[in-house]
């Protein structure tokens, strides 16, 4: 399954409930690219068939990645009803992901 892109005007509201992770990425970006997959993977697993995975590209949006403080990518978000419970920046693997996400699913 494809990450469902998200932008300034509408992050809020899709994370507002529930969970969801977000991946803060560029076009430009190596580690950006290799991460991609390992979330797709992750959002077709049962397992987490409940929790929502996004994307905001930070160079056509800059606003909520500047609320966040982010200053490197990738940088990945889980939020829990809206509020931020964890924060990874930099690649990481599907086993890495997956233990992080399974204390949310």
């Amino acid at each position: 399954m494809a990450l469902t892109a998200l932008q300034d005007a509408n992050f809020e509201e899709k994370t507002k409930s529930g969970v969801s992770i977000t991946d803060f990425w560029a076009e430009w970006c190596g580690p950006c690219k290799m991460q991609t997959p390992v979330l797709e993977a992750l959002s077709d697993d049962a397992a987490f068939s409940g929790i929502d995975f996004y994307k905001v590209d930070v160079e056509e949006n800059k606003q909520i990645p500047a609320d966040f403080g982010i200053r490197a990518i990738p940088t990945l978000i889980v939020m829990k009803d809206g509020q931020a419970v964890e924060r990874l920046t930099g690649f990481h693997n599907k086993e890495q992901l997956s233990e992080i996400l399974q204390k949310y699913a």
